[in-house]
């Protein structure tokens, strides 16, 4: 049975109530992000959801060299301490370096393992011996099933605070799909898995200097997601998705989220005592 981690005040993993990480794609500016941060605890407030702060202090895997990265790992991490004090919520966001990992942990609750680094066996590793809950992104080339040597990585280092994510499978090129058995399989693994919503309708590199995005769908693959089973699901949200700075067209606009996560609780409480 998976089991369940503590992440601030919540407890995610079976028979706990949905969790949501949500946020910016990348943090784009302090008031944008506190913005983000003030409507999702509302939001998440209001219908009694467990609600994790995400957004990148830097986001070193962008199509092209132009991109906007965010405002790097000092300045982004002020920000999210900012975030994390004022509406007391935990925070995630990517660590890319073994080089940030001391310093991002005296902030971060979740230390996140981006999908493309998730063979980084050191970097692995290294955000293991923090201490904190390590979320790993499944890579989008990676089967399954080979989740439990990533997992195996972190428990050699003694932590067992782990979350899983899945964010699709490449099929051909700049495109994802999502297989549900997946999610699992990932189960079996004694860890909470997650599903990534919104980076799973992704479409890699699919606007040729950036990536594009299919955000209509995100929501139908969440609810199937929630309905086989899933511990938590994540989102990233924006007030204006398609002047976003990073993952625009595959970012859901705030003011729909309200709705969709009242969906995704009814769906987990009416599936809840057959995967409780």
């Amino acid at each position: 049975m998976t089991k369940s981690i503590e992440v601030g005040p919540y407890k995610i993993g079976r028979g706990q109530p949905l969790a949501l990480i949500a946020g910016p794609c990348v943090i784009e500016n302090y008031e944008m992000a506190r913005a983000i941060a003030a409507e999702m605890k509302a939001i998440t407030g209001d219908l009694d959801i467990p609600y994790i702060f995400k957004a990148s202090y830097d986001k070193a895997n962008r199509t092209a060299a132009s991109s906007f990265r965010g405002p790097g790992l000092v300045d982004g991490l002020q920000i999210l301490a900012e975030i994390k004090k004022e509406f007391d919520v935990p925070v995630l966001s990517d660590v890319h370096r073994i080089s940030e990992i001391s310093e991002a942990a005296r902030v971060l609750d979740i230390l996140q393992i981006p999908a493309f680094l998730c063979r980084q066996t050191d970097l692995i590793v290294e955000a293991a011996r923090s201490g904190k809950v390590v979320n790993i992104k499944k890579g989008q080339f990676l089967a399954p099933w080979d989740m439990a040597n990533v997992v195996e990585k972190v428990l050699s280092a003694g932590n067992r605070n782990i979350l899983i994510t899945e964010r699709g499978t490449m099929f051909g090129y700049n495109n994802l799909v999502v297989d549900f058995r997946g999610l699992m399989i990932m189960r079996q693994s004694g860890c909470p898995v997650i599903f990534d919503a919104t980076h799973s309708v992704q479409l890699p590199g699919g606007a040729g200097g950036s990536s594009g995005g299919q955000r209509e769908y995100a929501p139908v693959l969440a609810r199937a997601a929630v309905a086989a089973g899933v511990d938590g699901i994540f989102f990233e949200v924006h007030p204006d998705p398609d002047r976003a700075r990073c993952d625009g067209p595959n970012s859901l606009k705030i003011n729909t989220v309200h709705q969709l996560l009242l969906r995704l609780k009814s769906i987990h409480r009416t599936i809840g005592a057959e995967h409780g």
